[in-house]
């Protein structure tokens, strides 16, 4: 049998209202109160009925996350910081994988699981901003990922001009001169790649380093294999780079692979910086430096700017918010000794 409020508050001796304020942690509830009708949920094993609670708000208690991805260990990092910043509002997550595909993209943004969700985050790939411009859905939006929009809509993305210039000056502090770009991708302005060049090519000038543009290395995807072939490309064409900072992890995975099959050492004869911070780059033979974005506060962001949005709590004007970022540094550029006595 289902335990309810009344059978909490029958036990705790005291009113049904006031076991309501405890589970839903209104405040001014005196401590012992709070600690009495705990300990008679915790002794009956009462369990909220959050379906229940979001109906008697007009809301079925479902987000929507729509990623590019999910077999890119990022993403399916990034889907997991969000499923646990949701369910700390007792919200559950629908999950859906866009594929980068501006046709799927517009599917997600233009209503498809209204009547199903609350509100939708989305990292778009290939939708422009008239395309956003013209959604008529009213469930709240949040973007996430870095490509720039001008629009009405909550977006939380890092800087990635700045996280670019970090990757680059560490490499610049190593001695580091010849610094390949690789993830070029001839990217519109507003994409991530092209601003990941752009700080690429920004912390060179500021130290007066040439950018060399043969050591810009195009991609076709964002996978370990298009890191590879790039990075094969460069140094088949003659092109000997002594540092790489790469699009993202894969692809610098795939690089330093490329590297070895080629008698050369990281960091020994090329230093390598990732970005993204996966899980996989921290157990290679040579452990990845990079670029960790605080996928925790994009995704603890991203859940209350919608709960904002659904409470009436948020200003009527969309934010701009930027996470944070830091660079780690592993043997892909320190080498162990240095990284064991760091």
């Amino acid at each position: 049998m289902r335990v309810s409020l009344k059978d909490v508050a029958e036990r705790a001796g005291v009113s049904i209202k006031t076991v309501s304020n405890v589970v839903n942690n209104y405040e001014h509830i005196t401590p012992a109160t709070r600690e009495k009708v705990q300990r008679a949920i915790d002794a009956l094993g009462y369990r909220p009925n959050l379906t229940a609670r979001h109906l008697r708000k007009g809301r079925t208690g479902i987000l929507a996350l729509a990623v590019p991805e999910l077999g890119n260990p990022y993403f399916a990092e990034l889907a997991g910081a969000v499923l646990d910043a949701a369910a700390e509002h007792d919200y559950t997550v629908l999950l859906d994988h866009t594929q980068g595909r501006r046709a799927r993209e517009l599917l997600v943004t233009q209503g498809f699981r209204a009547r199903v969700i609350d509100g939708l985050i989305l990292n778009p790939l290939e939708l422009e901003a008239e395309d956003l411009a013209s959604r008529t859905d009213e469930v709240p939006l949040v973007l996430i990922g870095e490509r720039r929009y001008d629009l009405p809509y909550d977006h939380i993305a890092i800087d990635n001009i700045a996280a670019a210039r970090t990757a680059v000056r560490h490499l610049l502090d190593l001695g580091r001169r010849r610094i390949a770009f690789l993830g070029a991708r001839g990217d519109r302005p507003s994409r991530p790649a092209h601003l990941r060049l752009l700080g690429w090519q920004a912390e060179l000038a500021a130290s007066g380093v040439p950018a060399d543009e043969t050591l810009v290395a195009p991609v076709e995807g964002w996978d370990r294999a298009d890191g590879a072939a790039a990075m094969g490309a460069l140094l088949d064409a003659g092109a000997r780079p002594d540092a790489v900072f790469a699009y993202n992890d894969l692809i610098a995975i795939g690089a330093m692979r490329a590297m070895s099959e080629r008698g050369l050492r990281v960091p020994e004869d090329i230093a390598v910086v990732g970005f993204d911070d996966l899980t996989e780059g921290r157990y290679g033979a040579v452990t990845l430096s990079t670029i960790a974005p605080d996928k925790r506060a994009i995704a603890r962001l991203a859940v209350e700017s919608i709960v904002k949005r659904l409470d009436g709590t948020a200003s009527p004007a969309p934010h701009q918010l930027q996470p944070g970022f830091e660079l780690v540094v592993r043997e892909s550029t320190a080498g162990p000794a240095e990284r064991a006595s760091a």
